[in-house]
């Protein structure tokens, strides 16, 4: 069964491929696709910026679950019962907390494994893969951090907000801790596909890696 995950640098929406790619798979399913994201208030005229550009490509039904207030083995449940994941942006440790550790990240692997299609913006690309590496932009404490991730993708390691942020530091400084790790930079407004944990194709502004010491952006 082939793995499909979307890795976006900033927030939504989708680009318009990879949209029109997460929707196709999704839809195959037929069932929901489940929204996880950190409650804030008015959260629920934000969700329309996740939902719009798989509405065109014809998903139409969605689970909203703002965490965490939504209780584990609702969520749990829905997850285990959804056709597509989407993970929300916003504060990454918390993201973490709510859905990484808790059961809830079995969930999403098991839907994963499963071939169903799994979508992370920002924080919600951060914890995808087994590394979840936070820059110091990213934290009250303003230091680099690495935490336990989904686990969704192996020897990954990302950064976010990349050229907004002027991240090339942290991105260096994940590379020198998981030397044998690819790496990506994500830029706002761009996503990365991996199938089965490789890199299969890039849609926006810039995705970029250090290789062999050299920071380039990837074509």
């Amino acid at each position: 069964m082939n793995r499909h995950l979307f890795l976006f640098g900033g927030g939504p929406p989708f680009t318009g491929d990879m949209a029109k790619q997460f929707a196709t798979k999704a839809l195959a399913g037929g069932s929901p696709v489940s929204i996880l994201f950190v409650e804030r208030e008015g959260w629920e005229e934000y969700m329309h910026w996740y939902t719009q550009e798989l509405e065109r490509f014809g998903v139409s039904e969605f689970n909203y679950l703002p965490l965490p207030s939504t209780p584990i083995e609702v969520v749990f449940e829905r997850v285990k019962n959804s056709s597509g994941i989407v993970i929300g942006g916003g504060d990454t440790n918390l993201y973490a907390d709510y859905i990484v550790d808790t059961p809830i990240s079995q969930a999403i692997k098991e839907r994963y494994e499963a071939g169903i299609p799994v979508a992370g913006f920002s924080a919600g690309a951060l914890i995808s893969p087994e590394v979840c590496v936070i820059s110091p932009k990213d934290n009250e404490q303003n230091e680099y951090q690495s935490r336990k991730g989904l686990g969704l993708a192996t020897d990954v390691v990302v950064a976010v907000h990349f050229s907004e942020w002027e991240d090339e530091d942290h991105l260096r400084n994940a590379v020198s801790k998981y030397k044998e790790s690819m790496n990506y930079g994500i830029d706002e407004n761009t996503g990365v596909y991996l199938l089965d944990g490789e890199l299969e194709a890039m849609e926006g502004n810039g995705v970029y890696t250090v290789e062999d010491g050299v920071l380039r952006k990837l074509n």
